[in-house]
C-alpha cells in the first residue's frame, strides 16, 4: 500500500495548483450561467442547461486531466526528486499507480462540485433534484479516468506541451473515430480506409462514454451497453498502463 502515500501527497499537489482552480471556478461560472440561455429557451430550459452542464463536466475534466496530468512525472523528474522517491523501496509500478491514483481524486473532488452544482441549478428551474444526470456524470468520469491514463503514459517519456499535445489529439481523435471511418468509406484510396481502421481499432473510442443525448432527452440506456463500456474502458486501462510501467521502468535516472 505504498502507493497510497504518493497518491495523497499527488492530490496535495494537485490541490495547490492555481490552474485547477481557475479551471473550476470558470466551469462553475458557465454552469450556473447556463440558467440565463435556459431562460431564454421557452419550455426548452431543462435540456439547454443540462446539455450545457454535462458538457461543461466533460470538457473542465478533460482540461484538469490533460494539464495537471502531464506534469505527474515531468515534475519530479524536474525537480530532481525522482531519486528520493525511487531510492526509497517502493516499485516504479506503485509510483506510477499512486501518481494516478491522485489525480483520480482529485478529478473525483472536482466532477463532484461540478454535479453538485448542476443539480443545484436543474433544482432552481424544475423545483427537484434531476438525479437521472447521475448515470451520464459516471460514465464521464469513465471516461476522465482513460484520458487522465492517457496523459500519465505520454508524461512517462515526453515534455510537458508534447504531452498535452499529444493528449489532446487523442481525445479529439476519440470522439471522431465513427465519423473518420465513415467519410473513409467515400474515398477510393485502400491506403486512406485502412490507416482510417487502424486509427478506429487502435485509438480509444470515446464516444462510448456518451450518454449526454439519452439523459437530455430521456431515452433510456440498456444495461448491457454499460457493461459493453466498462469492459470496453479496463481493456484499455490496462493496456495503457501497463504500458507507461514498461517504458517508465526502462528509463535511466542516473
Amino acid at each position: 500500500m505504498k502507493w497510497l502515500a504518493v497518491a495523497f501527497n499527488t492530490f496535495r499537489e494537485a490541490v495547490r495548483d492555481h490552474i485547477l482552480y481557475n479551471l473550476l471556478i470558470f466551469a462553475l461560472i458557465i454552469i450556473g450561467g447556463s440558467t440565463i440561455i435556459g431562460n431564454l429557451t421557452i419550455g426548452q430550459g431543462y435540456k439547454v442547461i443540462t446539455d450545457i452542464g454535462l458538457a461543461s463536466i466533460s470538457i473542465f475534466g478533460v482540461l484538469i486531466s490533460i494539464f495537471v496530468g502531464i506534469g505527474l512525472v515531468y515534475k519530479e523528474i524536474s525537480r530532481k526528486t525522482i531519486y528520493n522517491v525511487l531510492s526509497k523501496p517502493i516499485r516504479r509500478s506503485e509510483f506510477l499507480f499512486g501518481k494516478y491514483m491522485g489525480l483520480l481524486i482529485t478529478l473525483a473532488v472536482n466532477v463532484f462540485l461540478m454535479t453538485l452544482c448542476l443539480l443545484i441549478t436543474l433544482y432552481y428551474i424544475e423545483g427537484v433534484f434531476s438525479w437521472n444526470i447521475l448515470p451520464a456524470v459516471v460514465m464521464i468520469f469513465f471516461e476522465l479516468m482513460l484520458v487522465t491514463s492517457v496523459a500519465l503514459l505520454f508524461s512517462t517519456f515526453s515534455s510537458p506541451t508534447l504531452s498535452a499535445m499529444f493528449t489532446m489529439a487523442i481525445y479529439v481523435i476519440g470522439h471522431l473515430t465513427e465519423d473518420l471511418v465513415q467519410l473513409s468509406q467515400k474515398t477510393e484510396s485502400v491506403i486512406i480506409r485502412n490507416a482510417t481502421k487502424f486509427i478506429y481499432y487502435i485509438l480509444p473510442n470515446l464516444d462510448n462514454f456518451n450518454i449526454r443525448t439519452n439523459v437530455v432527452h430521456h431515452i433510456p440506456v440498456m444495461p448491457g451497453y454499460y457493461q459493453f463500456v466498462f469492459s470496453y474502458w479496463f481493456l484499455y486501462m490496462c493496456i495503457i498502463f501497463l504500458l507507461a510501467v514498461y517504458i517508465f521502468a526502462g528509463r535511466d535516472f542516473k
